[in-house]
């Protein structure tokens, strides 16, 4: 028999050389409106952008990426 099931989504942001895993607020939501939502939080995510969705061990991980201090 075939079960599918939703897999969590995780998301995390490199801070200070620091990994930091955020529970998903909501799961209707997408991922710019998450991103949107921890911007209140974590004021670096104002300019960052959103990594390819990777699945590591039953969970969707996106990788919040600062662009700040980038050129180009």
């Amino acid at each position: 028999m075939l079960l599918a099931t939703q897999l969590e989504r995780v998301f995390i942001l490199k801070e200070n050389g620091q990994e930091i895993w955020l529970n998903d607020p909501e799961p209707k939501w997408s991922v710019e409106a998450v991103l949107n939502f921890y911007a209140n939080t974590y004021p670096i995510l104002i300019t960052a952008k959103v990594s390819a969705p990777k699945i590591i061990d039953d969970t969707v991980q996106y990788q919040f990426e600062s662009v700040m201090g980038t050129k180009g």
